[in-house]
């Protein structure tokens, strides 16, 4: 297996490249080779194999286990379209552990947020924003706007090891109980890729969603979600159409 070295594109990165599309084959699911074995196969040095594998190391896809070497790392995360859940619980119930890195937790100001929850203009609001992670590998960034008159005690919360709602249900008495939520893809940004482990032109799931505690819209949340490791799955029965909205364009997402 040869890489193109006239190719501006570093060795590394295209072994990286080509090991994706072994991996998406399911040409490694017994085995993943050894460092040595993919030297001899792509004549690269074992330098090369190592910048490679670890960045698919650092991006999930593949980790080191002590005396086992490289395994690959099959965790995938799937979700159901059309309920109210949890994150937090979706990466719990796959047997991975959930930690969440809180980026921001604060008092805002923001009078387009403020409309989503019909608010007015100069409403305060909680703002929280955490790195989702599974299993120490990042999965997701999420944005997250409540009313401040209801989500105050949350800002003494420690989110690393909590879910949302169920903090907001504990300390604030509400937990929301309906609500709609869009999902497009998106290209994230510089920095989010940098907090994601992603490489430039790798697409993620972008989501909004609006939650709604008892008919008063509670929370506006948007989340950045690496499209390599999590699925949402449509269940559907005859008869019963699904609801269709549309949209003339996915909200920016920096909103």
């Amino acid at each position: 297996m040869a890489l193109d070295r006239s190719n501006p594109l570093p060795l590394w990165a295209q072994l990286e490249s080509d090991l994706k599309q072994r991996l998406d084959a399911g040409e490694f699911d017994e085995r993943f080779p050894t460092d040595h074995e993919l030297v001899q196969q792509y004549g690269v040095s074992r330098h090369t194999v190592r910048e490679a594998i670890g960045h698919l190391n650092r991006s999930g896809i593949l980790r080191r286990e002590r005396g086992r070497g490289t395994v690959v790392n099959r965790t995938e995360f799937e979700q159901p379209l059309g309920a109210l859940y949890s994150l937090f619980g979706s990466v719990e119930s796959s047997g991975a552990v959930q930690r969440s890195q809180v980026l921001e937790l604060r008092e805002d100001l923001n009078p387009t947020i403020a409309a989503q929850l019909e608010l007015a203009p100069a409403a305060p609001l909680l703002y929280l924003e955490r790195l989702r992670c599974a299993d120490d590998q990042p999965l997701a960034i999420d944005r997250a706007w409540l009313p401040i008159e209801v989500a105050r005690p949350l800002l003494t919360s420690d989110f690393e090891r909590t879910a949302l709602y169920d903090e907001l249900e504990q300390r604030c008495g509400v937990r929301p109980n309906a609500g709609w939520e869009r999902i497009a893809p998106l290209l994230p940004t510089p920095e989010e890729r940098t907090l994601l482990n992603m490489r430039r032109g790798e697409a993620a799931f972008f989501l909004e969603r609006l939650s709604v505690a008892d008919g008063r819209p509670i929370e506006w949340r948007t989340t950045t979600i690496r499209g390599d490791r999590y699925r949402f799955v449509s269940k559907f029965e005859e008869g019963v159409a699904p609801a269709m909205v549309a949209s003339p364009n996915p909200a920016t997402h920096n909103a």
